[in-house]
C-alpha cells in the first residue's frame, strides 16, 4: 500500500521535502506521524482544506497517524503568510469559539480512530519567559526575515509587528511538541514548514519530512479561497450553498476544482470534463454537495436551483441573437444590443450584473447553444451558436 500512498503524494504535491527521505520511510514500512496545523481565524473549514484533509485521509488510510493541531494560541497572533499588512489580532473568546467548530468538520473526511487533535495552546500557553527565549535563540532573525511576505513588506516599508516574528517559531514548535515525522500544508506554508525542521533539529529530533499541495482560488477566480477574504464554500454550509456557490465560480475554475477537490477518480473527472462548460459545472456542483452532504441532499439542492434561477422569470418569447463569437462574451453583449459597449459591458461582468441561465457570468466564459444571456431584471437574449 506505501508504494501506492507514495504514487498518490507524487501526482498531487507541488514540492516534497526530503522526497527521497520520505519514499524510503514508506517503503520499509514505517508507522508515521502526519502533522497538519489549522488556524481558527474562522468559524468554517471551506473546501480549500479538502486538498489537505484528502492527503490525510489518504496517510490514514495507509495506515499512520495523523496529527491536528488546531492554533487556539497562534490564532491569537495571526498567520501573516501571504500577508501585505498585519493580520489583526483575535480574542481569546473569538478563537475558542471557532476551534470548536472545527473538530466535527473534520471527521467528514477523516478517520477519528486515527486522529491526534490537539490545541496548541496546550504546550504554548505554558511555555514561560526562559522556554520563549530558548526558542527564539534556536534561529537568527536573518534567517526568518527571509520569508517572502516578511521581506517585501521591509522593501516596501509597510510595518511588520514584532509579534508576527513569533509565528513561525510556535507553528515549527508544535511540530517540536507532537514529534511529527512529516507535515503537510498549503504551497503559501513552505517557508514555515522549513522552519519547522531547523527548530526539530536544534531540539534536538529527526527533522519532519514535508509535502506542500495546491492552493485553491476562492469564489471570484482569482486569491486563493480563505475565510478572511470571505470567497470561500465551508464544508458544513447547507447544500444549497455549496451547490449555488460553486455554480458561480468562472468557468475556467471548473476542472481545478474537479481534479483537486471532487474525489472523482480521474477517468470519471474527464467524462464530467466532456459534458461542456455548463453542464461539467453543474457535476461539479452537484458532487461537493454529495461529497459533503449525502446524494438525497445534493439532488434536493439541484433541483432547488434550477427552481430559482434556471426556470426563474424567463418570459415566454425571448428575441434569439446568433453569437459571432461564444468565446467573447462582453462582444456579444454588444453585438446583440444588452450593452451599449464594450467598456460597459466589462463593467457589468465585473459588478456581477450579467448571469448565463441565472449564474453569473464572467468575461472569460463561453457561451453555448441555447444559453439565456440575462442583463439586469428585464432584459434577455437567447444565445445561438452556428
Amino acid at each position: 500500500m506505501s508504494a501506492a500512498l507514495w504514487e498518490w503524494l507524487r501526482e498531487r504535491a507541488v514540492e516534497i521535502h526530503v522526497a527521497d527521505h520520505l519514499c524510503e520511510r514508506l517503503g520499509r514500512g514505517d508507522r508515521l506521524r502526519v502533522k497538519l496545523g489549522l488556524d481558527p481565524t474562522a468559524p468554517d473549514l471551506h473546501i480549500g482544506h479538502l486538498v489537505q484533509l484528502d492527503a490525510l485521509r489518504a496517510f490514514q488510510d495507509d495506515g499512520h497517524t495523523v496529527v491536528v493541531i488546531v492554533g487556539d494560541y497562534t490564532a491569537l497572533i495571526g498567520d501573516p503568510s501571504g500577508r501585505s499588512e498585519t493580520r489583526p489580532m483575535l480574542t481569546r473568546e473569538q478563537v475558542d469559539a471557532n476551534a470548536k467548530t472545527y473538530f466535527d468538520q473534520l471527521y467528514k473526511v477523516l478517520e477519528p480512530e486515527q486522529t491526534e487533535v490537539h490545541g496548541n495552546a496546550e504546550w504554548l500557553g505554558e511555555m514561560g519567559a526562559a522556554e520563549i527565549l530558548r526558542l527564539m535563540g534556536t534561529q537568527t532573525l536573518q534567517s526568518v526575515l527571509q520569508r517572502e511576505d516578511f521581506a517585501k513588506r521591509l522593501h516596501d516599508g509597510d510595518p511588520i509587528g514584532a509579534h508576527e516574528i513569533l509565528y513561525p517559531f510556535n507553528q515549527a514548535y508544535d511540530s517540536v511538541a507532537v514529534h511529527a515525522d512529516v507535515e503537510i500544508g498549503g504551497t503559501d506554508q513552505l517557508f514555515n514548514l522549513l522552519f519547522g525542521r531547523e527548530v526539530q533539529r536544534a531540539y534536538g529530533q529527526k527533522p519532519q519530512d514535508i509535502a506542500v499541495f495546491p492552493l485553491l482560488e476562492g469564489l471570484d477566480g482569482v486569491q486563493k479561497m480563505g475565510k478572511s477574504l470571505d470567497n470561500y464554500i465551508g464544508i458544513t454550509e447547507p447544500p444549497e450553498e455549496i451547490y449555488g456557490k460553486t455554480m458561480s465560480i468562472p468557468d475556467t475554475l471548473t476542472e481545478r476544482y474537479l481534479r483537486l477537490v471532487s474525489d472523482l477518480e480521474p477517468p470519471e473527472i474527464e467524462r464530467v470534463l466532456a459534458l461542456g462548460p455548463r453542464d461539467s459545472k453543474a457535476a461539479l456542483a452537484r458532487r461537493l454537495a454529495e461529497r459533503l452532504h449525502g446524494a438525497e441532499a445534493a439532488a434536493s439542492a439541484e433541483a432547488d436551483f434550477d427552481r430559482r434561477f434556471r426556470r426563474r422569470e424567463l418570459p415566454e418569447e425571448i428575441h434569439e441573437h446568433t453569437a459571432s463569437n461564444p468565446g467573447d462574451i462582453p462582444g456579444t453583449l454588444v453585438e446583440s444590443g444588452l450593452a451599449p459597449s464594450r467598456r460597459q459591458a466589462i463593467r457589468l461582468l465585473q459588478q456581477n450584473g450579467v448571469r448565463v441561465n441565472g449564474t453569473p457570468a464572467y468575461p472569460e466564459g463561453v457561451l453555448e447553444d441555447g444559453d439565456v444571456l440575462q442583463v439586469g431584471r428585464r432584459q434577455f437574449v437567447r444565445i445561438r451558436v452556428r
